[in-house]
């Protein structure tokens, strides 16, 4: 992406309005620091904004109404309306219509990163559910924009101040993870979760742990071979090559002894694995960022909350590092430059 004038241009996928999205964006855009370093752009409609403005008497959040991403303006907080006709917002209630414009709000954000319009997308939490069709199994955010975007593969890493953490298998059930678990798949997600720390976390020569699979990391093949057989021989083919990859090891003695604070990644081997701890951890201010794209893009690392929606009790903070982590792999990229 050119490095131009003005400020990166981050845009905000709304995500589901009758969830904690609303909230959590509109609070953190409120913080002053944001937007003297980024120009925000949320994908949503003007009347869901509004009632959260109203509802949760954030009467200081103002933005401007722009027809298009040509129109965006460095001084404001900008929104785009995503669908035409105005939405019904139910804070707490899952319906097929806050579906439908969650899942406008990402395509026409979309739309915007692939003709370089924005600098990168941060998206707030969404409903699977609701956005699920016969013509569309939606898993995630994270398989979505790799399709998009005609990625082989991506790396779901979820990011905090002292810890990073990404995993083998995604969105797939448990009873499943085992036969995913192979040779290829570590090193696929080794070496994206390599290049990440080099290009956007600016590490030059990053040490990363591996988990093992079974309890115990097998404990030497009792609880189960596939640490021997398959963990092991990828972690030596990678120190072969000079990198500083180490492990097995065992997921609840590692975190429980926080090794992660001697290590710049670590690799888990499925979702609950890494997760767990890392939710632990750096729930408030943990961001799930998915390496491996042609493009930035972020989240908070929290879901729609509908049982807090529209109460003003969402923490903003998990939102805010999302924004802010954008902005900072956008810099440590080489795509943009500060003004003197």
């Amino acid at each position: 992406m050119n490095q131009r004038k003005n400020k990166p241009v981050i845009g905000i996928s709304i995500g589901d309005i009758n969830g904690i999205g609303a909230e959590v964006t509109m609070k953190a855009l409120l913080d002053n620091r944001i937007q003297k370093l980024v120009t925000p752009v949320i994908y949503a409609h003007g009347k869901a904004i509004t009632f959260y403005r109203k509802q949760l008497e954030l009467e200081d959040f103002n933005f401007m109404q722009i027809k298009s991403i040509d129109e965006v303006h460095h001084k404001k907080i900008n929104l785009i309306n995503v669908v035409d006709e105005s939405p019904e917002v139910l804070p707490g209630v899952e319906t097929h219509e806050a579906g439908k414009l969650a899942l406008a709000a990402l395509d026409h954000a979309i739309q915007d990163l692939k003709a370089n319009k924005i600098d990168a997308l941060v998206t707030a939490p969404l409903n699977k559910n609701n956005i699920n069709t016969k013509e569309l199994k939606f898993v995630g955010h994270t398989e979505y924009l790799t399709a998009s975007f005609g990625a082989k593969d991506s790396l779901m890493f979820l990011v905090a101040e002292d810890v990073r953490v990404g995993i083998v298998t995604g969105h797939i059930p448990l009873k499943d993870v085992a036969q995913h678990v192979n040779t290829e798949s570590i090193r696929t997600k080794l070496n994206l979760m390599l290049r990440s720390l080099t290009d956007d976390f600016a590490i030059n020569k990053p040490r990363i742990a591996v988990l093992g699979l079974n309890p115990h990391a097998g404990e030497e093949g009792l609880l189960g071979d596939e640490e021997i057989s398959i963990i092991q021989p990828v972690i030596r083919e990678f120190k072969d090559k000079g990198h500083l990859v180490f492990g097995p090891y065992s997921a609840d003695g590692f975190f429980g002894m926080m090794h992660q604070k001697k290590f710049d990644g670590v690799l888990a081997m499925y979702h609950d694995q890494g997760l767990i701890p890392f939710k632990s951890l750096a729930f408030e201010t943990g961001v799930n960022f998915t390496a491996g794209l042609p493009i930035v893009r972020t989240s908070p690392d929290h879901g729609t909350a509908y049982n807090i929606a529209g109460k003003n009790m969402a923490d903003e903070g998990s939102m805010r590092a999302a924004i802010m982590q954008a902005y900072d792999i956008i810099k440590n990229k080489g795509n943009w430059e500060e003004e003197d």
